[in-house]
């Protein structure tokens, strides 16, 4: 049929719908044509427009008659010279980077690379049409009743993150309808709002929720991408994930799952993959940006721009370095903030967005876009601090406002409690929010995410089973994966019915568990970590879609008591901000008075020298929390004070005897904590002058009365980035 087109506008980019029709934009610089072509319900190409305006490089025009539902993709025409990056190819479909909204899968089976496959020679144009194999955009309404939405603005350093998949987390929980599991809409559902409430976090970090593709190679061995790590549209929620349909109707879903959250005080933290897209290198699938302008969106090699720069392992890199890549990744943080709500992001492999020609810098233009842009000025902000390339790994380094996923608290904390000589030093920097790497570029202890064990790796329950991964389900012979995990079986790899290898098990990850909720700092835990959950070995279950990575719900005992113990440890340091200081320890004596906010002693009771944190075979320590040094006001202007906190932490094989301190105030230590108790391990007892502490087991006293613990200790905190 004729279309009508009008000019249109340049601005926003994107399919927008209008009372006229839907105006379309797309940016090329290189480009010499570009076409947006229409398809039925069916999949079915129905006609095209050639947008005529041009204006800065953007290509636009207003069709008339288009309205939200409509599936459409762009065809952009160009020089094809790989020698110089340009790759432009009219016959293959592409998904427009700013759809709001993406349906359909990959037909990795169909002619979707760019170049004759028949020769593998990927400077040889392909001139067979890919229409009917490739995923179709979609022009999206965005209105939406956000009526009584009402953003938590959980303050960094009270929150406590959930890192969750969306899919995995519900697909068996027989309490949601069938229908919604593995949904946004089963994330929202009661049954998954109670359990997170009931568990305590404070926030849910999604793995990648942007739409990404199936990798052939994975398709081809009868597995699929499961993390999501492969983006094809910064702008269009997983369509997977959706219960309602993939015209639209997901993005509606999503932002019902972020509405309902919110009611429940739970904000949504997005994990985002800005650094590659799921095109790959020369002899990637063309499906997007390498087709609208290859050379501005990715980094290609200088000497040869037929080939790609790679700091992510998987064949591209954005070029971030190019003013219309970072308009790219603004546009998209913005549009998740402003129109879906979402509280933060996680960057993925955050070192390669920050690096100009090669080496990472931290002043570099994404950093100074991002800390001027007023929308993000009040979302949370989480580096993942590493990527591939040298001189990648980037701990301590990034900018105020930022936090960082703390790869060294993880490496330590492993390293300590499975016993690893020389730990002790390193261990207490990040018990108290790693101020080596934080304190002294004007950040603070919630600039450190904590985490033991994450989506990436063993889960907590195989940390303690496995001594060696166990990958080969994923069809790779095993050789994917981390090799060095400072894990620690107990005698026996995997599953045991030894009881007491089981209880020595139960112990450690009790004692993990506790760390990491009484470390300053932010805790961040891995969803399943709670109740226990396996991957059998697994350390690298990217391509496991299946129920090795979905959550069990059916608990026997040890796995309950584990999730009672969990949520009871999570209240326990949300009551107390002593537990997750806003500043730094000083270390000092307190406005020249024998009281110091914290204090370090061995087993014999007296504080530690100097030279002992160097002694290799120490495994044993008491620190000591002073809840009256807090420095900090309440919102009434009134100073925030606390419980004071002796932590016993004892890595050592035997048990060990401890000589207590005397408590910052007048009242005497009361037991509130003992991993080594597995029935009762928040059993409240008076403390004894001497106790003694079991093998690898942590124990915690308080100077708080029953009587005190019955106030409202926890002050109301102003919002902090």
């Amino acid at each position: 049929m004729q279309r009508t087109l009008l000019p249109g506008k340049p601005y926003p980019l994107g399919a927008t719908p209008t009372a006229l029709g839907t105006n379309f934009a797309i940016f090329s610089e290189n480009a010499t044509k570009v076409t947006v072509c229409f398809f039925d319900d069916e999949g079915k190409q129905i006609d095209c427009v050639d947008l005529k305006e041009q204006t800065a490089f953007v290509w636009h025009g207003l069709v008339r008659g288009i309205k939200p539902g409509q599936r459409y993709g762009y065809r952009v025409d160009g020089p094809w010279d790989p020698s110089k990056g340009f790759r432009f190819n009219s016959k293959k479909l592409l998904v427009d980077p700013y759809a709001k909204a993406i349906s359909g899968e990959v037909d990795h089976k169909g002619p979707i690379m760019p170049y004759d496959v028949t020769t593998g020679d990927d400077t040889k144009k392909c001139e067979i049409d890919d229409a009917d194999f490739v995923p179709k955009s979609v022009v999206v309404d965005q209105k939406f009743d956000w009526a009584g939405d009402c953003p938590p603005e959980t303050a960094m350093s009270d929150s406590i993150i959930y890192e969750v998949h969306v899919r995995g987390f519900s697909m068996r929980n027989p309490d949601v309808p069938k229908k919604l599991r593995g949904t946004y809409a089963g994330l929202a559902h009661d049954a998954s709002i109670s359990y997170l409430k009931k568990l305590g976090v404070t926030a849910v970090e999604l793995l990648p929720v942007h739409h990404f593709i199936d990798e052939g190679h994975l398709l081809d061995r009868g597995l699929r991408d499961y993390w999501g790590y492969n983006t094809l549209g910064y702008f269009s929620p997983m369509s997977r994930y959706s219960s309602s349909g993939d015209d639209g109707q997901q993005v509606i879903e999503f932002k019902e799952m972020v509405k309902r959250l919110h009611a429940e005080g739970i904000e949504v933290i997005l994990d985002v993959v800005y650094n590659h897209t799921c095109e790959g290198n020369e002899k990637g699938p063309m499906l997007s940006l390498k087709g609208v302008d290859n050379t501005t969106y990715y980094r290609t090699l200088a000497d040869d721009p037929r080939f790609y720069m790679d700091y992510t392992g998987t064949g591209n890199t954005l070029n971030v370095y190019n003013p219309e890549t970072l308009k790219l990744i603004m546009d998209s943080l913005r549009y998740w903030v402003k129109e879906m709500h979402v509280d933060g992001f996680r960057f993925d492999l955050a070192s390669t967005l920050a690096r100009e020609l090669h080496d990472v810098n931290k002043l570099g233009a994404f950093f100074d876009t991002i800390h001027q842009d007023p929308t993000l000025a009040d979302v949370k902000l989480i580096a993942e601090p590493w990527d591939i390339g040298e001189g990648g790994y980037q701990v301590g380094n990034f900018p105020v406002l930022w936090a960082e996923w703390n790869g060294k608290y993880r490496d330590t904390v492993r390293r300590f409690w499975k016993g690893d000589s020389g730990q002790l030093s390193d261990f207490a920097y990040r018990l108290t929010g790693s101020s080596d790497l934080y304190q002294y570029d004007g950040r603070k202890p919630y600039a450190s995410i904590n985490f033991v064990t994450a989506h990436d790796g063993f889960t907590l329950a195989d940390l303690v089973s496995f001594n060696q991964k166990h990958n080969e389900a994923n069809g790779d012979n095993n050789t994917d994966g981390a090799d060095n995990n400072d894990s620690w079986n107990m005698g026996v790899e995997g599953p045991t019915d030894d009881p007491e290898i089981n209880k020595l098990r139960e112990r450690q990850t009790r004692n993990f568990l506790t760390t990491l909720m009484l470390s300053q700092g932010v805790p961040m835990l891995a969803g399943g970590d709670e109740f226990s959950r396996s991957q059998r070995g697994n350390n690298n279950c990217y391509c496991q879609d299946d129920e090795l990575t979905w959550y069990d719900w059916k608990l026997d005992e040890p796995r309950k008591r584990l999730l009672e113990f969990t949520s009871r440890l999570i209240e326990l340091r949300k009551n107390h901000p002593n537990l997750h200081r806003r500043k730094f320890f000083q270390d000092r004596k307190i406005r020249g008075s024998v009281v110091r906010d914290i204090s370090w002693h061995g087993t014999d009771g007296n504080e530690i020298p100097d030279e002992a944190w160097n002694e290799t075979w120490n495994r044993s320590l008491m620190l000591m929390l002073n809840g009256k040094t807090l420095g900090v006001m309440d919102d009434e202007g009134q100073p925030v004070v606390d419980d004071s906190f002796l932590i016993l932490v004892n890595a050592a094989e035997s048990g060990v005897e401890y000589v207590l301190p005397p408590t910052p105030g007048e009242s005497p230590w009361r037991q509130v904590l003992d991993t080594e108790s597995i029935e009762n391990p928040f059993c409240e007892a008076e403390a004894a002058d001497k106790v003694i502490v079991g093998g690898r087991a942590v124990r915690v006293y308080s100077d708080g009365t029953e009587e005190v613990a019955t106030k409202a200790v926890r002050p109301k905190l102003t919002k902090t980035l």
